[in-house]
């Protein structure tokens, strides 16, 4: 008698240390699956506001008249400062731009001219990012033309294309990449929790059998996936976290792109998408094995 009850006792040790052994293995199967995750939603965030600093910082040159004054252009500086599509300007004047001439070519510009200054005053424009493009600096630049005293709009037209060609392509993959990882995540966690349940699916067929509901029965499974989708997470977020303080500690301009918006973006959508999906798989699993009869579980 005793004999047996050691047995039972170590019986139900082994399972319990079994079922352990599952839930840390599934645990860590689901945190780096939820890493990968992380990763793609956070390049696709970063990308984006990478490509909104890059068109932000293309500059448009607004050269001004010969004969207008200081105080002229700094009223046409306040009017321009209220238009919707500046981020910001400055004026640059025409003994400010012959310093920084003088400086850059190591000589004065005015010995070849006779004492005269031939730069022209300036205002250096940069755009909001949705309108840093060809079709939008058309119109702005016929709009700017018709201020008084303007001489000429000049910005890099070739530039332009090109930057927003190869972010568009850099958005396009990024998209596919995401779209592609989300499916495998997917699937991967989906493997993972239901290796987890499969092998307790005689004890799902015992509980069915002495009468308990799906939901019962269901119940109990689906909080563990979505504390082990917790827990996973959690982990899944501090390694990221690691990875950001690396990057900022390499490079501290890192954070002009990699903004807490997109950390905090990044960590909200490992947790959502650990939970639903770690209860979303249980769900299921537990369903495809209530269905079956006693002598499938064996086929399996």
């Amino acid at each position: 008698m005793y004999y047996t009850l050691f047995r039972m006792v170590k019986k139900r040790s082994k399972a319990r240390s079994r079922q352990g052994l599952q839930a840390v293995t599934l645990c860590i199967s689901t945190a780096l699956v939820l890493i990968l995750l992380g990763v793609v939603v956070l390049s696709v965030l970063t990308a984006r506001n990478t490509s909104a600093y890059v068109k932000e910082n293309l500059v448009i040159t607004m050269l001004l008249e010969q004969d207008m004054t200081t105080p002229e252009a700094k009223r046409l500086c306040t009017k321009l400062d209220k238009r919707p599509y500046i981020k910001h300007l400055q004026f640059v004047s025409k003994e400010q731009a012959l310093r920084e001439q003088t400086k850059a070519l190591g000589s004065d510009p005015t010995e070849f001219t006779g004492g005269v200054n031939p730069f022209l005053a300036s205002v250096e424009l940069t755009l909001h990012a949705d309108y840093a493009n060809n079709d939008s600096l058309r119109w702005i630049s016929a709009e700017l033309r018709k201020y008084p005293k303007v001489s000429e709009i000049t910005y890099q037209k070739d530039l332009v294309e090109s930057v927003n060609r190869t972010l568009a392509k850099v958005s396009i993959a990024l998209l596919v990449l995401a779209v592609l990882l989300t499916f495998v995540s997917f699937s991967l966690i989906n493997n993972t929790v239901r290796l987890g349940i499969y092998a307790r699916r005689f004890t799902i067929h015992t509980m069915k059998l002495v009468g308990a509901s799906w939901g019962f029965i269901r119940r109990p499974f689906v909080r563990q996936a979505v504390g082990i989708g917790l827990l996973a997470a959690l982990l899944a977020c501090m390694a990221l976290g690691g990875c950001v303080w690396a990057l900022y500690n390499y490079e501290p301009d890192i954070l002009t792109v990699l903004t807490w918006q997109v950390m905090a973006v990044t960590g909200a959508t490992v947790f959502l998408f650990g939970i639903i999906i770690t209860a979303f798989c249980a769900g299921i699993s537990v369903n495809k094995f209530l269905r079956m009869k006693a002598g499938d579980l064996y086929k399996i």
